[in-house]
């Protein structure tokens, strides 16, 4: 029997909110939510990734530490959905900041013309370089038989794999990969047309509004095409202030902030969230510590 169609939201414990969330717009905006399962992928049960903690790595040609507590840790498991699908089947991979607005079926069950992959292109000058966003992936598991986590995972650090091709997607053959539509991938925009809103700018994560960042910012190496490492240059190394916000500041797009409260408030009243879980993860700076006042905000101006 072919393996059961399966979202993966790959997580850590700093974005297990995110993930929560996630899930549930995933089922809630589908017309057929008992057609796909969706499982939760968590750094915790991965101890490969931890046995790693503080140690170099190659990515974009240069060295960077491992930790653990990096708000993205997670991202080497969006390669793993094909082996824990058996290398059968469809299944989607998200990022825990990522939002189901239209019918992930419609993804699921789209015609993959033979490729092994569909996702969209990188923005910004990453996409020039031919970056490809593995943030959402449709996969035809029986074609990355592959992909091997912990053994690509392990070739990071004896400097013979680089993150970035890696997560770009430079390693796999070009003619097995599809592209599909932006609106599969929105980042940061909300439109008519968004099927999966992707809260993809760290420092505006609607639920760490006010939080100090917790991440590790990219590389300081300057990169004539990137305008962001320029500013970053200028405040570090000239002006001698931090080289990245510190705190997290409020999304742009308050209907964005709105879209994620109204479904944790669904979480709650569902059970998927409680109310001691969402306290906890306030006091451990995972979220934002007005998160019950921004949730009756956001249901009295959408009544």
């Amino acid at each position: 029997m072919t393996a059961r169609p399966t979202v993966f939201i790959h997580t850590n414990h700093k974005q297990m909110l995110g993930a929560l969330v996630s899930q549930q717009s995933l089922k809630r905006n589908s017309r057929n939510p008992d057609a796909f399962d969706v499982r939760i992928i968590d750094t915790a049960d991965h101890p490969f990734l931890a046995a790693k903690e503080g140690q170099e790595f190659l990515r974009d040609g240069g060295k960077r530490v491992w930790h653990m507590e990096d708000l993205q840790s997670f991202t080497p498991l969006r390669f793993l959905p094909p082996q824990l699908m058996g290398y059968e089947g469809r299944a989607v991979v998200i990022d825990p900041d990522i939002f189901a607005v239209g019918d992930i079926w419609e993804l699921l069950d789209r015609d993959m013309e033979g490729k092994a992959i569909f996702c969209r292109p990188r923005a910004g000058a990453k996409g020039l370089g031919g970056c490809l966003a593995s943030s959402v992936m449709l996969l035809d598991c029986a074609k990355l038989t592959h992909w091997r986590v912990e053994e690509a995972f392990e070739e990071l650090f004896r400097f013979e794999r680089d993150y970035m091709d890696w997560i770009c997607l430079k390693l796999e053959p070009r003619e097995t990969l599809g592209l599909f539509e932006d609106h599969w991938n929105d980042f940061d925009r909300l439109s008519d047309q968004t099927r999966l809103l992707h809260n993809t700018k760290r420092q505006t994560q609607p639920w760490k509004t006010g939080l100090p960042v917790d991440f590790v910012p990219a590389s300081k190496r300057l990169k004539l095409v990137q305008p962001k490492s320029w500013l970053r240059f200028i405040r570090s190394d000239l002006l001698g202030l931090p080289a990245s916000p510190q705190r997290y500041k409020p999304h742009p797009d308050p209907r964005q902030e709105a879209f994620f409260f109204g479904l944790l408030r669904e979480c709650l009243d569902n059970g998927t969230v409680t109310e001691d879980f969402l306290r906890a993860e306030m006091a451990a700076n995972h979220v934002r510590h007005d998160a019950f006042e921004v949730m009756e905000r956001s249901a009295r101006q959408a009544a």
